[in-house]
């Protein structure tokens, strides 16, 4: 399905050459609690439609919520590890709107009250230019259902035939973290935003508050921009692009929206305050709807639920639980395993942080666990076009097929062919090392008698050798590999043949 531009879009550099982007992104999370944010429904993805219910998530009549406690528990980390402040009393208010995935017509949310607020986050960028983000607040709401839109194209309600709900979704704790305007960023901005975003992601999986998974929709970004003419001129107008959810499409969704604003502002035209639909198909936006103010939600404290008040014992409880944050982490394994700041930028980008480590663990050299992500390994991710992470083989086969090298059971180039035949699903490094009859001969027996016979056959070779000129065992030590199919030990066979002839 393709989308029309509204207009002839302007080069990303041009534009940016005379307009100042700002960006503002709204990413939420879903929390990885048992329960539902007000009542006991089960969270569970995948379950069948509307089987993951109560009265509360359905919206009857009479039902009252509860708060659920390990949503706030969750709500408090993401708060700390955000550098933000968390309140002393909040409350929750409803966001009134009526749409048919939301059954109660009002969504459980916090307006002027947010759990946590004035934070900041610190992005390594892939050159390792720290950008700090402001954060203005990280503040708890419930999901909504999901409506499926059955026949027309796209899978949208123009032209569908008619429109299920389910909603099992509807009342899955959220957090949703909004940024202050992020000025500053100039033409780094669609780095600045995915850069971002794949920071909370790490944090969110590091705190353990929910599985982060973007495909499944656990982490979910709206990316607001604005052009300006100067930094020193007052904010433009924004646009909201909702629900992006790859990082790659973050990036595209902020370069379009530069292009596509500065084509409107070129052409004397006004942008226009609305939320834009994210295409995957053709990276670009298409206008949604006008961009509801707060006003129009007409938010009110919400009358069944008491201010949350959590005990600055408790809130420092909390904070005495929090892990190690994924970029002092990094840090600290590069220290530990003297990766010069280019490899450990690779490593990163590659995604091969937990996989290193868990090879190292495995019994691996950090070099060697290195060597074999960034080298073969990642040589047969770009070749199938899958994640690393997504390859038919775990880091404890790794470390397995080093300790072969390390062993001296195999070499370098037989550890190739091992790990075509992991690759192809035949078993453990051990396994194919067997199967394939690919260990090193390091038993002086069966070399010895091909040196012999390598050395009858050239007798004037050994003469040389024999004479002072060591040049020609490179070509007796080529034989006797080739004699034993590439499996002798090489260094062993030097010794032999300098013993042989002496």
């Amino acid at each position: 399905m393709s989308h029309a531009a509204d207009v002839d879009l302007v080069d990303y550099d041009e534009a940016l050459a005379r307009f100042d982007p700002v960006i503002g992104i709204e990413v939420h999370v879903e929390l990885g609690t048992l329960t539902k944010m007000f009542c006991a429904a089960e969270v569970e993805f995948g379950g069948a439609p509307n089987t993951q219910v109560t009265p509360v998530s359905l919206g009857l009549p009479g039902a009252l919520p509860v708060v659920n406690g390990k949503a706030v528990e969750f709500a408090i980390k993401i708060g700390l590890a955000l550098n933000c402040q968390i309140a002393t009393s909040c409350r929750f208010a409803r966001k009134n709107y009526f749409y048919p995935d939301v059954p109660k017509n009002f969504q459980t949310s916090q307006y002027d009250e947010p759990i946590a607020f004035d934070g900041y986050l610190d992005v390594e960028l892939d050159d390792g230019e720290i950008f700090r983000v402001q954060i203005e607040r990280a503040h708890m709401e419930e999901d909504a259902g999901k409506n499926t839109h059955v026949g027309g194209s796209g899978g949208r309600i123009h032209g569908a035939d008619y429109s299920l709900v389910d909603y099992n979704r509807a009342g899955i704790p959220l957090v949703e973290v909004v940024t202050r305007p992020i000025e500053g960023a100039g033409t780094r901005a669609p780095e600045v935003a995915r850069a971002y975003v794949q920071t909370l992601r790490d944090i969110f999986r590091a705190l353990e508050v929910s599985e982060a998974r973007m495909e499944r929709g656990n982490v979910r970004a709206d990316v607001n921009l604005s052009l300006r003419a100067t930094p020193e001129s007052p904010l433009g107008t924004r646009t909201e692009t909702k629900n992006v959810n790859s990082f790659r499409s973050i990036e595209r969704a902020v370069r379009y929206e530069v292009s596509r604003q500065a084509a409107v502002l070129d052409a004397g035209g006004t942008v226009i305050q609305e939320t834009r639909h994210w295409h995957e198909d053709t990276s670009t936006t298409t206008s949604g709807r006008v961009k509801s103010d707060a006003e129009d939600y007409r938010y009110f404290p919400e009358p069944d639920l008491v201010p949350v008040e959590p005990s600055r014992a408790w809130v420092e409880e909390i904070r005495a639980t929090l892990p190690e944050m994924p970029a002092d982490r990094r840090r600290r394994l590069q220290g530990d395993w003297g990766f010069s700041d280019p490899e450990m930028r690779d490593v990163v980008n590659a995604g091969a942080v937990e996989l290193i480590e868990t090879t190292i663990a495995a019994g691996s050299s950090p070099a060697a666990a290195r060597k074999w992500w960034m080298g073969e390994l990642a040589r047969a991710a770009k070749t199938s076009e899958v994640e690393l992470a997504d390859l038919p083989v775990t880091p404890e086969q790794i470390g397995q097929l080093q300790g072969l090298v390390d062993s001296g059971r195999i070499n370098d180039k037989m550890a190739r062919g091992v790990l075509e035949g992991v690759l192809a699903g035949e078993g453990s490094p051990e396994e194919i090392v067997v199967a394939r009859g690919l260990e090193v001969v390091s038993d002086d027996g069966p070399l010895l008698e091909a040196i012999d016979s390598v050395l009858a056959a050239q007798p004037d070779i050994a003469e040389k050798i024999r004479s002072g000129n060591l040049g020609p065992i490179g070509a007796v030590i080529g034989a006797v590999m080739k004699a034993t199919r590439g499996q002798a030990d090489a260094g062993r066979v030097r010794e032999l043949v300098i013993e042989r002839i002496g």
